[in-house]
């Protein structure tokens, strides 16, 4: 049954940062990672035609260390290091991920969760890479029962948004608790995920590896869970009205989202398949964001990102590629300009290990 768009309880005003009592309970564990689709950057660019504009952390492309790789910092490299996806970014792309996800999955997802043993505590949800926990936001009021939710992220700061705006109540006003786990998303293991009901992650795919993906799947596995894994980017962007440049500026960008090993638009054809390798039965559906004059401040950090990402990847565009901006940005602000940023939704039901249903 598809369920129609509703309005998600946002952010609002952003939390003060993490102090030493805040993090005191975020527990180094084995899991993190921060996923993101508008672009696949970390920090502030002035790369193609952004020249005296900043764009949000997350938002845009990030020069990355010596010997790492471009796009995103997966392992923990110490407490001193900033976060590398802003909170500002997540809470502005929020909405438009809301009104993306499938809602088609949620069915059999609850039927399969109908039909696991009964617990004290409810459902035990691992949330991978959570960011500011806006999939709890957006999940947990569609699910019946008490639930469990850990939120695995190696970035403490946005752990910290992700607890206190955390969702209190289920679709049936069951409770919903939340506990935080600080670490490395590339060390996901079955045992790390014993006892779990159901593993989430949004806009994660895309900047794993093959072999990343691979883990997370086994370990999925064989924990016997359920895999709810949104949000991952197809590779194609649709613009109104269409310009010559478009093409070039998507296939730079998905050049980009491939580096270091990443598989950017690939990854959810390869998380289907690991998946099924491992006997599950896997579904998948679009997500697209649906960008209109409504959504111009995300657009606009989308578009800024999206061609910084493109000129990071072949330089020779830059000149062309200002102009390119320049006149999307134009028609942006003058409510012309609506953007289709195609997605994928993947839903993978494992196979229980106690052979419940």
């Amino acid at each position: 049954m598809t369920e129609p768009a509703t309005t998600t309880q946002y952010l609002g005003t952003i939390p003060a940062p993490p102090g030493p009592r805040d993090t005191t309970d975020v527990t180094d564990t084995a899991v993190g990672g921060a996923g993101g689709t508008g672009g696949p950057g970390i920090v502030q660019s002035e790369t193609g035609g952004t020249s005296g504009t900043s764009v949000i952390p997350g938002a845009g492309p990030a020069a990355p260390r010596p010997g790492e790789r471009a796009t995103l910092r997966l392992r923990d490299t110490g407490d001193d290091e900033p976060a590398r996806y802003a909170p500002e970014w997540l809470q502005l792309r929020e909405p438009a991920d809301a009104a993306a996800r499938s809602y088609d999955l949620l069915d059999p997802l609850r039927i399969r969760l109908a039909n696991l043993p009964r617990r004290a505590d409810g459902f035990v949800i691992h949330d991978i890479g959570c960011g500011t926990g806006s999939m709890g936001r957006w999940l947990a009021p569609h699910l019946d029962g008490a639930q469990h939710w850990v939120l695995h992220d190696r970035d403490p700061y946005l752990l910290h948004f992700a607890a206190v705006a955390s969702p209190r109540s289920a679709a049936d006003g069951s409770h919903v608790t939340v506990e935080t786990r600080r670490g490395d998303v590339a060390r996901i293991t079955g045992d790390v995920l014993a006892g779990a009901s159901l593993v989430t992650a949004s806009a994660l795919l895309d900047v794993l590896t093959r072999e990343e993906i691979g883990a997370l799947a086994a370990a999925c596995a064989g924990a016997g869970c359920p895999a709810l894994l949104t949000l991952s980017v197809a590779g194609r962007v649709e613009l109104t009205a269409p310009h010559p440049m478009d093409e070039e500026i998507a296939g730079a960008f998905n050049a980009h989202q491939r580096r270091g090993g990443l598989l950017g638009p690939d990854a959810v054809t390869v998380a289907a398949e690991a998946f099924a390798e491992h006997g599950a039965t896997v579904r998948l559906n679009p997500s697209p964001w649906r960008l209109g004059p409504e959504q111009a401040a995300l657009t606009e950090q989308w578009l800024r990102g999206w061609v910084g990402a493109a000129v990071e990847e072949r330089p020779e565009l830059a000149t062309p590629a200002e102009g390119y901006l320049a006149e999307r940005l134009e028609a942006c602000a003058a409510g012309e300009l609506r953007v289709v940023v195609q997605h994928s939704d993947l839903l993978a039901l494992c196979r229980p290990v106690d052979g419940s249903a």
